[in-house]
């Protein structure tokens, strides 16, 4: 195991709990009408996209998805500049033009989300060759969804991985269902055997356990930094909402009790939380303390957000391309 101590696995509640924090806020700021457009919440999965970017320096890459605001937080990304942007706000990532699925960050890293299915996967391995070729050490992960795996720039992106030993980490976010599809209607055969059909390194995960997502992060970013080749993370995890903010009435494609069940019995901050405090290194007042903390944090992010100016008319085509 990975020499990691408490201040650190306090880190990482905290961060998971920001995203949980910041995406509830949204599903609020939707429903009250202040948001304009849809958002599809990363609630439930929080503990990948720590695990994964804990295991990583800043000066690593990235790339998201469309269900990518706990990616760009637990990447480094402030929660006002991140409202700011989903509110169409000149003080956003993107100067409030790419909104909640095209939020990028550079100086994190972050090369940004992507609304299209997989449409990542030749940007994530693209930025793994130019690494390559400079010599600077870095390392991208890509994140995608499982409804990925039917999308071949994705095959066609690990091929060439692989053939070029690219320090690039496909993690696989399985939450169970393609939209409202669940994947066993869509994906045939084994999800972990496409990636080693290529020869490339694979492993499986427990997607809300964030130590175990970490570990397996840190020992394969290692590898990839050492400079052997890419490798695919398949964690299985669960979205607590629907696939967008107005996907309300989900019981024709899953039922309330399967839903519950995840909440209560497979929540990624309450695992973390039980073992700390099952190991004494830590009570329920130090979480309660972070929560609040956060919850300060979010409050005021959303009122400067709301606050703040929309970009000028006249920069209606600045960064804008076609």
């Amino acid at each position: 195991m990975f020499d990691v101590d408490r201040e650190q696995w306090l880190h990482m509640y905290e961060q998971m709990y920001r995203i949980r924090a910041f995406e509830e806020q949204v599903n609020e700021l939707y429903q009250s009408a202040k948001m304009p457009g849809l958002a599809h919440l990363y609630t439930g999965e929080e503990a990948i996209a720590v695990g994964v970017c804990e295991a990583l320096t800043r000066e690593d890459y990235i790339t998201s998805t469309h269900r990518g605001h706990g990616h760009c937080l637990a990447k480094g990304a402030s929660v006002d500049r991140m409202f700011a942007e989903l509110l169409g706000k000149e003080a956003g990532y993107c100067h409030g033009k790419g909104g909640s699925m095209h939020i990028a960050d550079q100086e994190t890293g972050n090369l940004g989300a992507n609304a299209i299915v997989g449409g990542s996967s030749a940007i994530a391995t693209g930025a793994a060759f130019a690494s390559k070729r400079l010599g600077n050490g870095r390392v991208t992960v890509c994140f995608f969804g499982e409804g990925a795996l039917g999308q071949g720039l994705v095959y066609e992106s690990m091929n060439m991985a692989q053939l070029w030993k690219l320090p690039v980490i496909y993690v696989c976010e399985n939450n169970l269902y393609n939209e409202y599809t669940h994947h066993s209607e869509s994906t045939a055969g084994s999800m972990k055997a496409r990636s080693e059909a290529f020869g490339i390194l694979t492993v499986e995960v427990d997607g809300q356990n964030v130590r175990e997502v970490y570990e397996s992060a840190c020992r394969l970013v290692e590898r990839a930094r050492r400079g052997e080749g890419p490798a695919f993370m398949l964690c299985n995890t669960y979205r607590y909402h629907g696939h967008h903010v107005g996907d309300i009435a989900r019981e024709y494609y899953r039922s309330k009790e399967e839903e519950q069940k995840w909440k209560t019995e497979r929540d990624p901050l309450r695992i973390l939380s039980g073992w700390l405090i099952e190991r004494q290194m830590a009570d329920e007042g130090i979480f309660k303390q972070i929560e609040d903390s956060v919850d300060r944090e979010v409050q005021a992010a959303v009122k400067f957000a709301l606050n703040a100016p929309f970009p000028a008319p006249e920069e209606v085509s600045k960064h804008v391309y076609a």
